[in-house]
C-alpha cells in the first residue's frame, strides 16, 4: 500500500514539473521579421493570467540593421503614428524610438539579420477591450510591419 502512495506522489510531482514550462511559455512569444519587411505574426493575445509578457524579436533575414533593421514597438493603437514620427526624429542611434516616450508600452532595440532581442512588460499596463498596435519604427517599415495585440478576456 505504501508503494502505491509513493507512486502517486511521484506521478503528481512529475506532472507538476512537466506543466511548469507550458505555463511559462504562454506568457511569451517569438515574432520573426525578415528582409521582405514582414512580421510572421499579425496578432498576439496576452493571457490575463500572466504577470509579465515577453516578446522576442528574431530577424531571420541576412541584411544588416543599417539597411534592413527591425524593431518591435508596442503602443496604444491611437498613439501609433505619433510614436513612429517621433521615432524617426530620434534616429538610428536610439533604435528609432524616442527616449523615455511614455506612449510606448514596450520595445526591442533595432536589430539586423541573424540577431534577436526581447522586450518584457507588465500585463497590468494592458486593459481588456483596449486596442494595442505593434510595429517596426525603422523608416518606412510600419506600413507593412504591424500587428495588433490584445489582452484575453
Amino acid at each position: 500500500m505504501e508503494q502505491h502512495i509513493v507512486r502517486k506522489l511521484i506521478t503528481i510531482a512529475l506532472l507538476g514539473l512537466l506543466s511548469t514550462p507550458l505555463m511559462a511559455a504562454e506568457c511569451s512569444t517569438t515574432v520573426e521579421a525578415n528582409d521582405a519587411m514582414q512580421y510572421n505574426q499579425k496578432t498576439i493575445t496576452v493571457p490575463k493570467t500572466c504577470k509579465t509578457f515577453s516578446v522576442t524579436l528574431k530577424h531571420t533575414g541576412k541584411l544588416p540593421k543599417t539597411a534592413m533593421g527591425h524593431n518591435w514597438v508596442l503602443a496604444n493603437s491611437a498613439d501609433e503614428s505619433g510614436v513612429i514620427a517621433d521615432g524617426m526624429k530620434a534616429g538610428s542611434a536610439s533604435s528609432y524610438v524616442k527616449p523615455d516616450d511614455s506612449r510606448i508600452i514596450a520595445h526591442t532595440r533595432l536589430i539586423g539579420g541573424g540577431e534577436s532581442d526581447s522586450a518584457t512588460f507588465s500585463v497590468a499596463k494592458l486593459k481588456v477591450g483596449e486596442s494595442y498596435a505593434y510595429f517596426c519604427t525603422f523608416p518606412g517599415h510600419a506600413a507593412l510591419m504591424k500587428g495588433t495585440l490584445s489582452l484575453s478576456k
